[in-house]
């Protein structure tokens, strides 16, 4: 696209009074090897310690074999109640280094149940279970794996297994998580409310959901815990709050007490010093723009997706949106079409924009019209 220019107008977005400036108080110090806090709306990344530095996930990888299943299932490449064997590979015999939902050698358990043994009680049987059944062995799941994860741009994240053991080729960071973790909220949200579950039985043994966070804050409805004596105590956690979603991951905290009282921490510094605005949605129409050499005059522009905006509690009223829109719109022009952008501020400092696009296709005008118009640039350029 060519060089924009601004319009000379500015939108109020929200509010008429100018409040003074947000005071954000810093987030907590932690001692872990890394974490994040993510505003699931707009992506914005509220406070982050080494965000992109590869990890062992351990039982955070099985967020990634829940999503797989899950797309399956709403696909349709599985059945809630498809039976699936249990070889002698997947057995377990549970111990402390790995949980198990408790299969019988040669058995067989519906997708649906493992799927549940996955997210609520980190089954490692599970997953190698529905690794074979889905791709023959759980390598071929594990590179099935790391296509996903290639296709959702996790840059940092590799897998080598389906229940996270440890392996030196087998990492994660913290942001590839939150952003996976995205994909499960927004792409599966049928299959969702499972993570929120506090216990699975099945034949037999009722065993509880190991996410403290789940028992003692009822804004949290999600996702998974990991650990190993190697990569310690982690979490990936989200939860929901006056129309507010926040993304958690707290990686290698020294106890199952720090995994808890991290994230709450966390979460409770970010719901307190931000808020979820979005100001323009998918579809609205925001301005028109002159086209030439088109049959229409002028053609609509408005946004492809919602315009979500992560903001210091207390700053809405200041927020201004200016409007940049590409120079001499020419026909032909197609629905979506990038044309310009609005840009989003507060005090002056930008704090998100969004592609504006065509709303309308609009044909080339015939020939004399084209003519006209041709005329009238060349005019404009002389005087």
């Amino acid at each position: 696209m060519k060089a924009m220019q601004r319009i000379a107008v500015v939108l109020s977005l929200l509010g008429s009074g100018l409040a003074q400036a947000a005071y954000v108080p810093p987030a907590p110090a932690l001692d872990d090897n890394a974490y994040l806090v993510m505003d699931d709306s707009s992506g914005a990344i509220l406070a982050a310690k080494n965000p992109d530095t590869r990890l062992g996930p351990a039982s955070l990888t099985k967020l990634m074999t829940s999503y797989i299943v899950e797309r399956a299932l709403i696909e349709g490449r599985l059945h809630e109640n498809d039976e699936v064997p249990v070889s002698a590979t997947a057995w377990r015999h549970g111990s402390n280094e790995e949980s198990t939902m408790f299969l019988p050698v040669h058995g067989q358990a519906r997708v649906i149940d493992l799927l549940r043994g996955i997210i609520i009680v980190s089954a490692n049987d599970a997953c190698t279970a529905i690794a074979e059944f889905m791709a023959g062995t759980e390598t071929a799941f594990a590179d099935i794996m790391n296509h996903t994860a290639a296709q959702l741009g996790l840059h940092n994240t590799h897998y080598m297994n389906a229940s996270g053991l440890p392996d030196p080729q087998h990492y994660s960071s913290a942001r590839d998580l939150a952003i996976l973790t995205h994909h499960i909220l927004h792409d599966n949200p049928s299959y969702y409310g499972i993570y929120a579950e506090r216990e699975f039985s099945w034949q037999g043994h009722t065993q509880g959901n190991r996410n403290a966070l789940l028992y003692t804050d009822p804004s949290v409805d999600g996702l998974k815990t990991g650990h190993t004596e190697a990569s310690g105590y982690s979490l990936v956690a989200s939860a929901h709050r006056h129309g507010m979603r926040l993304i958690v991951v707290v990686l290698g905290a020294k106890s199952m007490q720090e995994r808890a009282d991290q994230p709450r921490a966390l979460l409770n510094w970010a719901f307190s010093a931000y808020e979820s605005v979005t100001p323009y949605h998918r579809g609205d129409v925001l301005a028109r723009a002159h086209v030439w050499f088109g049959q229409q005059d002028s053609v609509s522009l408005g946004l492809a997706q919602d315009l979500a905006l992560t903001l210091p509690r207390g700053a809405q009223s200041q927020l201004k949106a200016n409007l940049v829109l590409a120079p001499r719109l020419q026909a032909p022009l197609h629905i979506g079409q990038v044309a310009g952008k609005v840009v989003c501020s507060v005090d002056g400092q930008v704090v998100g924009e969004q592609p504006l696009v065509v709303m309308q296709a609009d044909a080339e005008a015939g020939f004399f019209k084209r003519l006209w118009q041709h005329l009238l640039m060349l005019l404009a350029r002389i005087f």
